[in-house]
């Protein structure tokens, strides 16, 4: 089963030959503002203990959705959404984070910042991830991750 991005509504049948499969999927809309990344991670708490999540790997699941969803309020633009998903081949949890594409100014948190007091998101999520990374498509951006789940 091949599960389209709740971000690309119009979707081209070439793109969805690509997508991911993927198990027990599930995606919410989120409100694009600061308060997105502790909806985000109620949502993903309570995803997780359905689906028996220990609770080290359920941390670092956590903590990635944390700061996709904090980077996509800070650098880009409405609309936002979470998608999680599962693999139980590969044990591990997949997120994807959709924004509008990137925004013309910073966030207000980002913005008021020096470059030290931000900025460290993605190396985060480099130590959290098996894997992570970025695609660009008309009109939005994806950002996903996979996490590690033990078996």
């Amino acid at each position: 089963m091949t599960v389209a991005s709740t971000c690309a509504p119009n979707i081209s049948p070439r793109q969805a030959a690509v997508r991911r499969t993927r198990a027990s999927g599930h995606a919410w809309p989120l409100a694009h503002r600061p308060e997105a990344a502790k909806a985000a991670r109620k949502i993903t708490q309570a995803v997780l203990a359905q689906w028996r999540v220990a609770d080290d790997a359920a941390d670092s699941v956590l903590l990635t959705v944390s700061e996709l969803v904090t980077n996509a309020v800070e650098h880009a633009q409405p609309p936002l959404h979470l998608e999680l998903s599962r693999d139980p081949g590969t044990r591990r949890v997949h997120i994807e984070v959709c924004d509008g594409g990137p925004a013309a100014t910073e966030g207000d948190w980002a913005a008021s910042r020096t470059r030290g007091e931000h900025g460290r998101g993605l190396q985060i999520i480099d130590r959290l991830t098996a894997a992570h990374g970025d695609r660009a498509e008309p009109g939005h951006a994806i950002h996903w991750a996979d996490v590690a789940i033990a078996a």
